[in-house]
């Protein structure tokens, strides 16, 4: 699978500020909508390497809801991704590519399998530091063996991802 490089960097410490700009941008959009939005993925641990990348999720009420999201979250220069929706139908996925960095949007269901597994992979990593180490190592040997297959890369992170998963008091 070709496409960008997979690359892992050093922890960034204006990661989380440029979340913070990203999410006040996806509220103005979706003013009157409850929600709730979370700094989720490699770039919400500090102190670990990710591929610069902000990954963003909200938790909207309903699936009709989140579709009715769409547009606005598009007028915030978002290119949607319906095709995304094969394989993860409870998902609507958005990307931005070419500012100072690449975002990418997950508009779920608040409370959804999906928004509680995120969740909890990120606070998992944020309260654990050998953890984080594990999983830095882990993800610096895979983007070395698959610099050019994105899709290997994180089919290689499946294991370890469910393996922390599997801790959860409130299963998935």
């Amino acid at each position: 699978m070709r496409g960008k490089p997979v690359i892992v960097t050093e922890y960034d410490p204006s990661w989380p500020e440029l979340f913070r700009r990203e999410a006040k941008l996806i509220y103005a959009a979706l003013e009157g909508v409850e929600m709730s939005i979370e700094h989720i993925g490699s770039t919400a641990v500090p102190g670990l390497q990710a591929k610069p990348v902000i990954d963003i999720m909200i938790g909207v009420s309903s699936l009709e809801q989140a579709d009715s999201c769409v547009p606005f979250i598009e007028r915030t220069g978002y290119l949607y991704r319906p095709e995304h929706e094969d394989s993860m139908p409870e998902r609507r996925y958005f990307e931005r590519s070419g500012s100072e960095i690449d975002c990418h949007v997950h508009l779920v269901v608040f409370g959804s399998k999906f928004w509680r597994g995120h969740i909890f992979f990120r606070n998992c990593l944020r309260e654990n530091p050998e953890i984080v180490q594990q999983y830095a190592a882990l993800k610096k040997e895979l983007a070395e063996k698959y610099r050019d297959n994105r899709e290997a890369y994180t089919n290689g992170k499946a294991e370890f991802i469910q393996g922390i998963l599997r801790r959860q008091k409130d299963p998935l």
